[in-house]
């Protein structure tokens, strides 16, 4: 493929084929992989988590909760993200936010 004698629109078309091409391989390589891992832990017996030495926080991010409501257990906040209103309140009442830490 002699690229000198392509147009400019032929090798924009050829460039988006092969960034296409490189996206689909990639996933398959992928793909291959994870199932060869696979299979290697099914043939140890161990799982998977064992072999790929996962530890700490679970897959959805989830982090246990710090702040308690005194007067109302089920109002609980992990300490990140947005105030919820609860410690808004709790904090504009002039309390401490220490004093809800569990």
């Amino acid at each position: 493929m002699n690229l000198s004698n392509m147009s400019l629109t032929e090798l924009r078309d050829l460039e988006e084929k092969t960034r296409r091409e490189i996206k689909k391989r990639e996933s398959e390589e992928i793909t291959r992989a994870r199932e060869e891992i696979h299979l290697i832990a099914q043939k140890l017996g161990v799982p998977l988590k064992d072999i790929l030495g996962v530890q700490g926080k679970t897959k959805s991010g989830k982090v246990a909760n710090h702040f308690q409501h005194p007067d109302n257990g089920s109002l609980q906040w992990s300490g990140r993200g947005r105030k919820p209103g609860w410690i808004k309140e709790w904090l504009a009442s002039g309390q401490q936010l220490e004093a809800l830490r569990t």
